[in-house]
């Protein structure tokens, strides 16, 4: 299917672990005949390492800096559709480029439905001591206000991908109507 709008600037999808922001971004990215990158993989490229080695051999503060470093490059390629970390977006530096350089789009689901989608995976250091809706439920109370600067605010919480997308889509031609 072909689409009318064409970006003029790089796509960001930012949302808590588990919203879809990795296979929605491949989805929008093959439907734009855009590039798409996933930030936490271009951070594992540049630091030779996974995310949760990061994690465990540095902390998280220096996930984070390397993170802003890494986006920020990202971000002065051309347009593109990337998918933030979940954190990612709450690092003013980073929200500030963002807003500057791109078009956000905020992924939203419930706490339940990304319980259920985390439980497939154990590859998330931030869920691996402690109970997972716990976890989410505090992250999602820290970050909303961050989150909520986003230009697109769309609900990823049921249906499936192609719905998101086609809620994307239809947000970006709308805006891009009354720009």
């Amino acid at each position: 299917m072909s689409y009318a709008y064409k970006p003029r600037k790089s796509l960001v999808l930012i949302g808590l672990m588990g919203v879809g922001k990795t296979t929605v971004g491949r989805r929008l990215a093959h439907a734009l005949k855009l590039q798409f990158r996933d930030a936490d993989e271009e951070v594992e490229k540049a630091a030779g390492r996974s995310v949760s080695e990061i994690f465990e051999d540095f902390g998280e503060h220096a996930f984070r800096d390397g993170e802003r470093k890494v986006i920020a490059r990202l971000l002065e390629e051309p347009p593109m559709v990337l998918a933030l970390g979940g954190g990612a977006f709450v690092d003013g530096e980073t929200r500030d480029r963002v807003k500057a350089l791109a078009t956000s789009i905020w992924l939203q689901a419930d706490v339940e439905t990304l319980v259920q989608r985390v439980a497939r995976r154990d590859t998330r250091p931030l869920l691996r001591d402690e109970d997972p809706e716990t976890v989410l439920r505090t992250l999602l109370n820290k970050r909303q206000a961050a989150y909520a600067e986003a230009d697109i605010h769309v609900d990823a919480s049921g249906g499936s991908h192609q719905i998101t997308l086609d809620t994307i889509l239809q947000a970006l031609e709308s805006r891009e109507a009354r720009a």
